[in-house]
């Protein structure tokens, strides 16, 4: 039972399976390492199911808290705490919204066109996925400064960049219901 259905793009489905792991490992009385939990839940999203997704929703579900992450090329992970000063992320909890819009989609149809596009080094989707990479090192620099305006600008960049990837990722709707908030004083959606 989770609090949100799949297809939302929250990560339900690597928070499922890294839970899963987690108790099963409980039953069995084994201590397993977060990184190790995380690695066990990719290879069986990634590896045996077939997905074309990432590790980071089973890593941060594993990890969990404000995490800064870097995947590196020989798909090693490596992570640390984001250091937020108390008063930062208070400003940030009173600050941030999630709203169900109701919609859901296939995460899967969306990764794998950008998976193949990455595959076949189509220059567009490379300079995008590479941009996003500069923009998580951007916000993690606001995050750490405090200067969450500066931060939620970003978050509406990345926005803006992750739904040119693909056409899949928002809809009408969607994209009128983000400008109206951006309209009456919203800083940054994602």
């Amino acid at each position: 039972m989770a609090d949100i259905p799949g297809g939302t793009g929250l990560g339900s489905s690597g928070s499922f399976t890294t839970a899963l792991l987690k108790a099963l490992h409980a039953y069995k009385k084994n201590l397993v390492s977060p990184a190790e939990l995380a690695e066990q839940a990719c290879d069986i999203e990634i590896n045996r199911l077939g997905e074309p997704i990432g590790k980071q929703d089973q890593y941060i579900a594993a990890i969990g808290g404000i995490t800064a992450f870097t995947y590196r090329q020989d798909g090693g992970v490596e992570f640390r705490p984001v250091r937020l000063s108390e008063e930062t992320l208070f400003n940030l909890e009173d600050n941030l919204l999630l709203f169900f819009t109701g919609y859901s989609r296939s995460a899967s149809v969306i990764l794998k066109d950008q998976n193949d596009r990455s595959k076949q080094n189509d220059p567009v989707m490379l300079e995008n996925l590479h941009f996003t990479k500069e923009l998580g090192c951007q916000s993690l620099v606001a995050l750490e400064t405090g200067n969450l305006p500066e931060f939620a600008r970003l978050m509406d960049v990345h926005w803006q960049r992750k739904k040119s990837r693909s056409t899949g990722m928002s809809n009408q709707r969607i994209n009128e219901w983000y400008d109206f908030a951006m309209a009456r004083g919203a800083l940054g959606e994602n």
